[in-house]
């Protein structure tokens, strides 16, 4: 079994790096054609910085494979060993507490890099390394708190129940669902809310939102600037009653009629229930690797050096999750994208379609977003079209639009040695 397992993940991990490189290649190709959308140095950049992110993916992709191959042949019964994992819902905790420590401690570089050489390099990142250290221990502290009483609970259930694997997922569901409401106040740990002032614009979301049948529960301006330049909004709670969130770098770069359009697209995900089925979807997402990882024979486990004990099935659950996801992701994105041309066309009725063309124009351009990908990228990964078929579907002809001025300058690609050989041809 166990080779079953090592054989399909390897064949994942192919998948993913063959993607990347595709998606490489399409891109270093694409950027030496005409420029579309922005001018020819950010349309340079947007591909420098999309092929940036690839290359550290890459790399990072083949770190997890190794971490994978080393968890299930060596390292869980060292873990297993180092903490006597007898079965107890302690000894579980702290098995896993070991497990993501291990993950997290490895992955800590790629952060870095992201953050502080690539982020750093295309003028996106904002934090100091004080803030990064304060951020990361203020998330490992609620990860100890709240994931250690999560460990808790479904060690206990799986110690309890045969049926482990249902209300295993009876709880991480209620859970996910739980975090969709108590998100603003897990932000609000790591960003400063303040209400948006009194005036025309507030006014004018106000009205929006009741048009849209929704009624204001506060609208607040995160202070994201701090962190990074890039641009978002987004709402916040499940029934009628929506927090409305804008980061300040948003109101700095759009228009009261850009933002309404946006705010409109946002609106349009709710009256068409997107909200929900996107949490049907991670739901059954969700039932499907409780049920087939809740099958695991106990040979596997035998195999691996360790006693199936509770805090080992959970830490498996979790090795093999991304493997599920990969097989499941190019159904939820397909849909997400068909939900996105949706909310296009309600944004462009709240807000018009011109409005909402130019706020996308900008996004793509303040954000650096480079407007095409390969297909295999757009079929596995990409929740939102791109943005050339959305401003088609708009009813512009985006070949022919060019917005911004000017920008030649073209910042070479963070790193040497691996980097520079992978941008070879």
């Amino acid at each position: 079994m166990l080779e079953i397992i090592v054989g399909l993940y390897s064949l994942y991990i192919l998948m993913r790096l063959y993607i990347a490189f595709m998606q490489i290649g399409y891109i270093n190709t694409e950027k030496r054609k005409d420029p579309v959308l922005m001018p020819a140095g950010k349309y340079m950049v947007a591909a420098n910085y999309a092929v940036a992110k690839e290359k550290l993916g890459i790399i990072e992709t083949f770190v997890d494979y190794l971490m994978f191959l080393w968890w299930v042949f060596s390292g869980f019964a060292w873990l297993s060993s180092l903490f006597h994992v007898n079965g107890s819902v302690e000894s579980s905790v702290l098995f896993l507490y070991g497990f993501m420590a291990v993950n997290y401690i490895v992955g800590l570089p790629f952060s870095l890099y992201q953050t502080f050489k690539i982020d750093e390099a295309f003028g996106f990142n904002k934090m100091t390394l004080k803030m990064f250290v304060v951020d990361a221990f203020k998330s490992i502290g609620l990860f100890l708190v709240l994931g250690g009483a999560v460990f808790a609970v479904l060690s206990w259930i799986i110690s309890s129940y045969e049926m482990w694997w249902f209300w295993g997922f009876v709880l991480m569901f209620a859970i996910a669902v739980a975090a969709n409401l108590l998100m603003p106040f897990f932000m609000g740990l790591f960003n400063k809310f303040s209400p948006l002032e009194e005036g025309e614009l507030k006014d004018a979301i106000v009205a929006l939102m009741q048009k849209a049948g929704l009624k204001s529960d506060g609208i607040f301006v995160m202070d994201a600037s701090k962190r990074d330049s890039r641009l978002n909004a987004f709402f916040g709670g499940l029934g009628k009653s929506k927090r409305v969130v804008l980061y300040d770098t948003l109101l700095d770069k759009l228009n009261k009629k850009e933002l309404l359009a946006v705010l409109g697209h946002e609106l349009g995900h709710f009256s068409h229930g997107d909200i929900w089925k996107n949490i049907a979807l991670m739901g059954l997402l969700l039932f499907i690797a409780f049920y087939l990882f809740g099958h695991l024979p106990d040979s596997l486990f035998i195999q691996m050096g360790v006693s199936p004990y509770a805090g080992v099935q959970i830490a498996m659950l979790m090795l093999l999750l991304p493997l599920l996801s990969f097989v499941f992701t190019p159904f939820m994105s397909y849909v997400s994208r068909h939900n996105e041309y949706a909310a296009d066309e309600y944004g462009s009725q709240m807000g018009g379609k011109e409005n909402l063309v130019s706020a996308l124009l900008k996004l793509i351009t303040e954000n650096k977003a480079f407007p095409k990908s390969h297909p295999l990228v757009i079929f596995f990964y990409h929740t939102h079209p791109p943005v050339l078929e959305r401003l088609k579907e708009l009813g512009y002809d985006a070949g022919n639009v060019i917005v911004g001025e000017e920008n030649p300058e073209e910042p070479p690609l963070p790193g040497d040695g691996i980097f520079a050989y992978m941008d070879k041809k």
